[in-house]
């Protein structure tokens, strides 16, 4: 991975473990568009959107720490795993995984495809979600 790409994704990592808003917002350039192919109506665009988003989450999840699992570069192109996690303030665990693909301009993303979830910790089985996913009735 180049250094600009780590130095990136570690800006990034760093002002959301400080809970830095205007540091986080810093990391995406003023036409910024998101991605969401599993829920494209959540897709949006520019850093309003992105500082509205964090600012809540730094709200209602005051503890709230990112990790990144793994990264890989293709050009402009970051594909990052992230962890999310803390505490709300109902008490309830905020956990959240999955992959984001940045595309950059320099240091600052100008595009992301976003496939952060909520984790489902309902104990069910691989059988049971393919079941579901297809409107299969129970046998």
């Amino acid at each position: 991975m180049s250094r600009d790409n780590t130095g990136f994704l570690d800006r990034l990592r760093g002002a959301t473990n400080r809970h830095d808003l205007d540091a986080l917002v810093d990391c995406f350039t003023p036409g910024y568009r998101n991605e969401t192919p599993a829920h494209p109506g959540r897709g949006f665009d520019g850093t309003a959107q992105v500082r509205s988003n964090w600012g809540r989450i730094f709200d209602f999840v005051p503890d709230i720490q990112a990790t990144i699992l793994r990264q890989a570069a293709d050009g402009d192109d970051v594909w990052s795993e992230w962890e999310m996690s803390g505490t709300r303030l109902d008490g309830t665990t905020h956990l959240m995984r999955g992959v984001i693909v940045f595309t950059l301009d320099g240091d600052r993303a100008v595009s992301a495809r976003f496939y952060l979830e909520p984790v489902d910790e309902t104990p069910s089985t691989v059988d049971q979600a393919v079941a579901t996913q297809v409107h299969e009735s129970a046998p």
